[in-house]
C-alpha cells in the first residue's frame, strides 16, 4: 500500500536503485520497531515518510561524513535562482536532480520537494543554517545550467 511511495522517496535520496532497495527495507525495518510510538496524531503515512527520509539520512551520514561543508560564509546572501521548468519533460527533470553531486541534491530534494525549513534541513544533515542556503542556491544553479543545454540540444534535434 505505501511501499511505492516510500520507495520513490527512497530513490530521491539514493544515488541508486541498490541503495534506495536497502533504504526502504531499513525504513521498514524502524517503522515496525517504532509502531507502538505512533500516537495517531497527523497522518500516518506521514510519520512513515519522516522514518523513511531520516533513514535515507543516516544512510547517507554513515557513507559520507565529511561531504557536507560549508562553500559559503553563513552571512552571504544567497540570490534565488528561478528555474525555468515548463518546457521540460519531468523524467528530464528528475534525473537532472538526481544527478548532482549529493549535498546539494539533499538540500534540494528536502526545501523543494519536501517543504523542509532550512532550519530543519540544518539539523537533519548537521550543517549551518547558511550552508544549507547556500547548497539550495548551488543546486539551482547547477539545474538551470543543466536544462539549458538540455533545451539547448533539443532544440537543435
Amino acid at each position: 500500500m505505501f511501499s511505492g511511495k516510500l520507495f520513490a522517496l527512497c530513490l530521491k535520496y539514493s544515488r541508486n536503485y541498490q541503495d534506495a532497495e536497502d533504504t526502504l527495507q531499513d525504513s521498514f525495518l524502524t517503522i515496525f520497531k517504532k509502531m507502538p510510538q505512533y500516537q495517531h496524531k497527523g497522518s500516518f503515512e506521514g510519520w512513515m515518510k519522516r522514518i523513511t527520509i531520516n533513514t535515507a539520512l543516516q544512510k547517507y551520514r554513515e557513507k559520507s561524513p565529511l561531504q557536507l561543508v560549508s562553500e559559503a560564509p553563513d552571512e552571504e546572501i544567497v540570490e534565488e535562482i528561478e528555474l525555468e521548468t515548463e518546457n521540460v519533460n519531468i523524467d528530464v527533470l528528475l534525473e537532472l536532480i538526481q544527478s548532482l553531486p549529493d549535498r546539494y541534491r539533499l538540500v534540494f530534494n528536502l526545501y523543494v520537494l519536501d517543504n523542509y525549513s532550512h532550519k530543519e534541513i540544518a539539523e537533519l544533515l548537521n550543517i549551518s543554517v547558511g550552508t544549507s542556503k547556500s547548497n539550495l542556491s548551488r543546486a539551482r544553479q547547477i539545474l538551470k545550467k543543466e536544462m539549458e543545454l538540455y533545451q539547448a540540444k533539443e532544440a537543435k534535434a
